[in-house]
């Protein structure tokens, strides 16, 4: 699965870059408008998984777009953020009603805007997954009912854990996985000095995986990623 494409329409140059530089730090895949008009132009060529989407942009504003992404049958699955400040809660009602997704109000964390992204883009994958009865790469194969996983057609012994963590990567295929994310989603409970115990795990999850192993791969110093396609 190719890592998730992102295009941000704000017309504020200080936070388009900022946006930019944090998004793609996080390895997403991200393409940027200025103006409404050229947003939706980015859309249309673009296709991303996602919009960020200011409200009070020029030549068209953002209600606009989101209207028109909706009304548009090859655009309106894209799933949308919008951008807004705390003035515009009529504006965010509205934007609710056209289908956007979530909003972030300005000014905001980066931090708060990255789990926004993170939940709206985990969440339009889970459904998708949930269309799908197994995942396949090669000799491997992972039945979400059942929750088992086969390498050439043997069933590989995984504990309860170890099939929380593959089903995670699996969810996140091509992103970059932090321990903190990892220890929060798999086992339930914040980062505070936990990090050994992912490690060890992943070491564990690593030897069933055999000849697929380096399919989970470390980012030195950030966490893991899960790249099959990458084998």
């Amino acid at each position: 699965m190719k890592e998730s494409r992102i295009l941000v329409i704000e017309d504020e140059e200080d936070i388009l870059n900022l946006l930019q530089i944090n998004l793609e730090s996080a390895g997403y895949q991200v393409f940027s408008a200025d103006n409404g008009y050229d947003g939706l132009k980015m859309a249309r060529e673009k296709s991303p998984d996602l919009i960020l989407l200011d409200l009070m942009l020029p030549q068209m504003d953002g209600l606009e777009v989101c209207r028109r992404l909706k009304s548009d049958e090859k655009l309106k699955k894209i799933m949308i953020i919008m951008l807004t400040a705390k003035s515009e809660e009529i504006d965010r009602v509205v934007g609710f009603e056209l289908g956007a997704d979530d909003y972030v109000i300005k000014p905001f964390s980066i931090r708060e805007l990255l789990l926004r992204v993170r939940a709206v883009l985990r969440r339009d994958l889970n459904e998708k997954i949930e269309k799908q009865e197994a995942w396949k790469f090669k000799g491997m194969e992972f039945d979400f009912e059942a929750m088992e996983l086969k390498i050439d057609n043997r069933f590989i012994d995984l504990t309860a854990t170890e099939i929380k963590l593959l089903e995670e990567f699996i969810r996140n295929e091509g992103r970059m996985l932090s321990r903190e994310s990892l220890l929060n989603n798999v086992w339930g409970y914040e980062f505070d000095g936990y990090a050994r115990t992912v490690d060890t795990h992943i070491r564990r999850l690593r030897a069933k995986l055999d000849v697929y192993a380096d399919i989970i791969q470390t980012v030195r110093g950030l966490g893991y990623k899960f790249s099959p396609h990458q084998h």
